[in-house]
């Protein structure tokens, strides 16, 4: 938006995006489950063992941390990918 035509500039904006997108998703996380509604990726959840009634539950036991902290890795790989 400001003019700049650079490939590298477009990758990390790109990445940034991502990262921004990911971590949007947790942090409304809680918000969505109170209205019985679950947008994280299920073969991630499904890896740990934590269904979609465990987050609208609120469980916060460790496999379902687990399932968060590896969704926000992936944000972080993003991050690493910019710098």
């Amino acid at each position: 938006i400001l003019g700049v035509r650079d490939i590298h500039a477009d990758h990390a904006a790109s990445h940034i995006g991502k990262a921004q997108g990911i971590v949007t998703c947790l942090r409304a996380t809680p918000y969505h489950s109170t209205r019985q509604k679950v947008f994280l990726p299920m073969d991630i959840c499904m890896l740990h063992g934590v269904s979609q009634e465990d987050f609208i539950r609120g469980k916060q036991e460790k496999n379902v941390r687990d399932v968060i902290y590896d969704i926000a890795s992936q944000a972080h790989i993003h991050l690493d990918h910019v710098r």
